[in-house]
């Protein structure tokens, strides 16, 4: 089986740092949830871009800083995680974080969809944020 965590970018000019750390912790995000690596891009992105795929893909016209495809086939985490940068940048501004705090807390919130969680309810929305929480801790002691 592959275990391939992919980076792009779409329609903006945006580096990904430290991605050898961050892949090695996604990878442990996936181990710790009992799941196995399939393919999983992160597309990197504007505001428009996700707007546009939003409103396309999901009839929801609103503005969002994630967006997961889910292509899983259990156990095998798949699929593709677009996140807006302009939204992540706003978000750290709003909830004074950092910007790379920000970004970690949606990427792994991304890829916890794809290990099966939701944040539908207030009590899904709980715990989802409270294993975000583990596993950003899970990186800054990494």
């Amino acid at each position: 089986m592959s275990q391939t965590i992919l980076f792009f970018c779409e329609s903006i000019e945006f580096r990904l740092r430290d991605v050898k750390k961050r892949r090695a912790w996604l990878m442990r995000v996936i181990d710790a949830e009992e799941k196995i690596s399939g393919d999983l891009n992160y597309i990197f992105c504007s505001d428009d871009y996700l707007h546009q795929m939003n409103v396309q893909y999901l009839a929801h016209d609103t503005l969002t800083d994630v967006i997961t495809f889910d292509y899983c086939e259990y156990p095998i985490v798949s699929g593709d995680i677009y996140i807006s940068i302009t939204r992540v940048k706003e978000n750290a501004k709003t909830f004074r974080h950092s910007f790379n705090e920000e970004l970690n807390r949606v990427m792994v919130h991304g890829l916890l969809h794809l290990c099966g969680y939701q944040d539908k309810s207030r009590a899904e929305s709980r715990a989802m944020h409270q294993k975000e929480d583990h596993y950003l801790e899970l990186l800054r002691t990494a």
